[in-house]
């Protein structure tokens, strides 16, 4: 029988390790000399993440480090033994360090998954940085991508996309690269269910009471159905992103500043 990581280079190559290679050499998220710190949360994404970068280290031509950082926010034992023993089974070995973040977040009402989000990345790029790190690798992945393009417009009222790799702000030496960025959630989903694999979701309480009624959700479910009235949708969510018209727009925010068009 395949194991896990077999299978991500045999039975699911084309879903899953081609368009991985893809991101990483249409962007050039990966250079030699990098020393990257793969952010590992325990969820399914991240975990296919981890497991995918390691393979390209065993093949590809260039040099390149890695480090599997996991940033334990306050798990419940249950949680962290799970991610733990997942990452044990795939060969991922993990560097967990502990923060309070989900005491914080589940104190805030308003926008707890952003302020979560934003500290959680916070602490990746400090560890990362300690580490010697010069770039994170987060698993966010094609469908999040879209999904962050509509919501943008819908419940945003701007035109933003998530890029594939980001100059971070408060650490200017330190580069976040979406090395899944090409590679769609219901063939992760497959990877997963074909290897009878169970992964964290979220440990948040919020998340796990309220998730029907998230925006994510509600435009998560809008695009699967516009997808079956309307098949292509996603690709061209994507592809927008990749084809903006700026002559068409009034005006454009670029490095902090605003241009007329």
């Amino acid at each position: 029988m395949k194991t896990p990581l077999q299978s991500i280079t045999t039975d699911f190559h084309k879903q899953l390790w081609n368009p991985f290679v893809h991101a990483v050499k249409t962007y050039s998220l990966i250079e030699p000399g990098d020393k990257i710190a793969v952010c590992v949360s325990g969820g399914k994404d991240s975990m296919l993440l981890a497991l995918l970068m390691q393979q390209l280290a065993r093949t590809n031509a260039h040099t390149f480090s890695l480090r599997f950082l996991l940033m334990d926010p306050g798990y419940t034992d249950e949680h962290r033994a799970l991610l733990i023993e997942n990452a044990k089974n795939l060969g991922i070995p993990l560097e967990i360090f502990r923060t309070n973040v989900l005491s914080v977040v589940d104190k805030q009402e308003k926008h707890p998954c952003f302020l979560c989000a934003r500290m959680r990345r916070g602490h990746l790029y400090a560890e990362a940085q300690k580490l010697g790190c010069n770039k994170i690798a987060l698993g966010h992945h094609f469908n999040d991508v879209i999904e962050t393009t509509l919501m943008g417009m819908l419940y945003g009222g701007q035109l933003q996309g998530m890029r594939p790799k980001r100059t971070s702000d408060n650490y200017p030496e330190m580069e976040l690269i979406r090395p899944l960025y090409c590679v769609k959630e219901r063939d992760i989903l497959a990877w997963t269910e074909k290897n009878a694999l169970t992964f964290l979701t979220c440990g948040c309480a919020f998340t796990a009471t309220r998730e029907a009624d998230s925006r994510r959700k509600r435009t998560k479910d809008l695009i699967a159905a516009l997808e079956a009235e309307s098949p292509g949708t996603e690709k061209r969510i994507f592809n927008s992103i990749h084809t903006v018209q700026l002559d068409s727009l009034v005006r454009y925010k670029q490095g902090g500043v605003w241009h007329e068009v």
